[in-house]
């Protein structure tokens, strides 16, 4: 069997935006982080990643997932090539609530996630 191996260009970029705390754990993966990122920081970053073409894989911490944007919302709603997603606060875990829980109520019901 052959393996054909991705170029680097090819390759899906691992973005990272939160907390240093968060995002130590993410770089020793090689992962690109931003930590102590605020709302700007990840307006820049997306709009970066969209205006160079690359794929990626973004990672927000709670409370930049919410911050919204027009990048933010603009990708959210797209879809494709840049996909972004919520991580729980390292210092609260068991306060995540990721946005997909309502979207799983609305359709199947309020005891749907219990």
């Amino acid at each position: 069997m052959n393996l054909e191996r991705h170029s680097e260009q090819e390759a899906a970029r691992l973005v990272v935006l939160g907390s240093a705390g968060l995002t130590e754990g993410f770089s020793l993966i090689g992962a690109e982080v931003y930590p102590e990122a605020d709302p700007a920081t990840v307006e820049q970053v997306l709009a970066d990643l969209a205006r160079s073409g690359a794929a990626a894989l973004v990672l927000l911490e709670g409370h930049l997932a919410h911050a919204g944007g027009p990048w933010l919302n603009r990708l959210r709603n797209e879809g494709g090539r840049i996909v972004v997603t919520e991580l729980p606060a390292l210092a609260s875990p068991e306060a995540y609530a990721p946005a997909v829980d309502e979207v799983v109520r609305s359709v199947l019901g309020p005891e749907a996630l219990k």
